[in-house]
């Protein structure tokens, strides 16, 4: 049985939640391991189970909730919901982050998200008034300014995906000096494109007004987006040529950075179709403006970084996409190591650490 110290995690799951406890008991203590804490995980057979054991964990602080078919509102407490399916969002005000859409490997995410709000908080900065408009900010201590590195997360554009992708990143540059803003935005399938593109933007320009401006170093910024995340990046770089604040770098991984080729071929399960809300057409204004490569040159120097263990759709766009940017007379390194689609926002990995290294020599 796990005690109450602050580095154990408790999941309560409903009677229909889990087919198969060991399969899920077994990836809890894996993530758990991974971060070096202890987790437990509560199943229950009946409704009236689940919710004696969500009352009874509530002395443990923040923990876990996976309600499966259940209803309730947890307005009243201090939970990460996790659906292992597409659910709506539940923006109940004791749900700090609903993990949906994952299947299983959700309470892998519950645990780091868990993790790292506890042993890495950050501070959330909104930009706007709906609940996705918000930048999660690390401050190195100390007086500063410090570099900026804005994060800017993938998933193909699909709500499924939140900006907790970057969680780990964020506290691995922060400890290397930089101010961390990780960016959330609304996503095209529930705002639409517009929304998502302008919100990248809106909490970009937000540096210059938040609370913490004057810690902030805004001549030495890097923008780093992974996949989807990554087009965001380099289009937001292209977008504000013109602004006052310009990246100072942009790095993309795995970034999907061809939108044409990327919907030719269907990656992401048509991802792209879906995010424009219809197949990319050349003759769009809207989709070439959506597509780095038909912006280049985007006058920012880049760094273009790919897993060669990656999908070879992806490795492929990065390396096209880096010979047209240098013909276009942009500044563009290109890094590609062993790694998959993942591996390049894992600080433990070889590629990170080479990418960290090759960001910290430009900013």
């Amino acid at each position: 049985m796990v005690g109450t110290s602050r580095r154990a995690l408790r999941v309560v799951a409903g009677p229909d939640a889990v087919t198969d406890l060991r399969t899920a008991d077994e990836l809890l203590s894996r993530a758990c391991r991974a971060r070096g804490v202890a987790g437990e995980l509560v199943s229950t057979t009946s409704a009236a189970e689940f919710y004696a054991a969500v009352e009874a964990a509530v002395p443990f602080g923040e923990f876990v909730v996976v309600p499966g078919s259940l209803s309730r509102n947890f307005a009243d407490l201090e939970v990460i919901r996790v659906d292992f399916g597409q659910r709506e969002p539940d923006r109940s005000a004791g749900v700090r982050v609903h993990i949906r859409g994952r299947g299983l490997d959700g309470l892998r995410y519950a645990v780091d998200s868990w993790y790292f709000h506890r042993f890495h908080p950050s501070t959330t900065v909104a930009y706007g008034q709906h609940a996705q408009q918000r930048v999660e900010m690390r401050i190195p201590t100390g007086r500063g300014p410090f570099p900026v590195a804005v994060l800017i997360h993938g998933g193909y554009w699909k709500p499924w995906w939140d900006s907790d992708l970057m969680d780990a990143m964020a506290v691995d540059l922060t400890a290397r000096g930089y101010a961390t803003c990780n960016i959330e935005y609304r996503r095209p399938s529930e705002s639409n494109w517009a929304a998502t593109t302008s919100d990248v933007e809106s909490a970009f320009g937000s540096l210059t007004t938040t609370p913490e401006a004057h810690r902030l170093d805004l001549d030495r910024v890097v923008v780093i987006g992974h996949s989807a995340g990554g087009q965001l990046a380099v289009r937001m770089a292209a977008d504000t040529a013109a602004a006052p604040l310009r990246p100072a770098l942009v790095v993309s991984l795995a970034g999907v950075l061809d939108l044409r080729t990327a919907d030719q071929r269907g990656l992401g399960d048509d991802a792209v179709s879906a995010a424009l809300g219809g197949r990319y057409s050349p003759a769009s204004e809207i989709h070439r403006r959506a597509s780095p490569i038909e912006r280049l040159p985007i006058g920012v120097p880049q760094l273009v970084v790919c897993g060669l263990d990656d999908e070879p759709d992806l490795l492929e766009i990065s390396r096209h996409y880096s010979d047209r940017a240098r013909l276009s007379n942009d500044r563009v390194a290109t890094l590609e190591s062993p790694g998959d689609h993942f591996a390049v926002i894992e600080p433990r990995s070889e590629i990170w650490q080479r990418t960290a290294e090759w960001v910290a020599g430009m900013v």
